[in-house]
């Protein structure tokens, strides 16, 4: 890192996680068995915060959600180091880039550190999954998947129907 400081390079002029020129974070990343970007990654990180630095050090927030992170200004590191904390979460790539983007534009604050942390991620959704083949049993072979899809829901809808009507009926009684 003194290197890359004595050469004048500055990682933190750039919008994308690593610097577009050095030979020196290419010497470095050779003798150390990594690439000039990875070098980059490994000193932007320098830029956290202690507290969140140890959360990358045990594993708990992946490198390049890290690398995200380490645009923030300390106290927004701070803020997110609170939610964390409270809400028992660590932020994916994808949040730590909107929260990169809204610090950008000097709006990140912790009421958006904690929307953007506790909203749902697409794979946490619950989901009822089938296995094709065992639904293919229960329909005729020439049945293609949307077929036996569009048939699945007109079942379920009309199960649907079917269960109103009853409490209608044992409602008006």
């Amino acid at each position: 890192m003194e290197a890359l400081n004595q050469q004048g390079n500055r990682t933190d002029l750039t919008l994308s996680q690593v610097a577009t020129k050095s030979d020196t974070a290419s010497k470095i990343g050779k003798q150390s068995g990594e690439s000039r970007d990875q070098v980059f990654r490994y000193i932007r990180l320098t830029n956290l915060i202690p507290e969140i630095l140890q959360y990358v050090d045990d594993e708990r927030i992946a490198l390049t959600p890290a690398v995200e992170i380490s645009y923030l200004t300390s106290t927004e590191q701070t803020a997110l180091l609170e939610t964390i904390e409270s809400e028992q979460c660590t932020p994916s790539l994808s949040q730590a880039q909107r929260m990169k983007k809204l610090s950008s534009e000097g709006v990140l604050d912790i009421d958006a550190i904690f929307g953007i942390l506790t909203a749902e991620k697409a794979n946490q959704k619950e989901q009822i999954k089938f296995k094709v083949d065992d639904l293919r049993k229960l329909f005729p072979e020439n049945y293609t998947t949307g077929q036996i899809e569009k048939t699945i829901m007109r079942l379920i809808l009309d199960w649907q129907q079917k269960r109103e009507h009853s409490k209608n009926d044992r409602d008006t009684r």
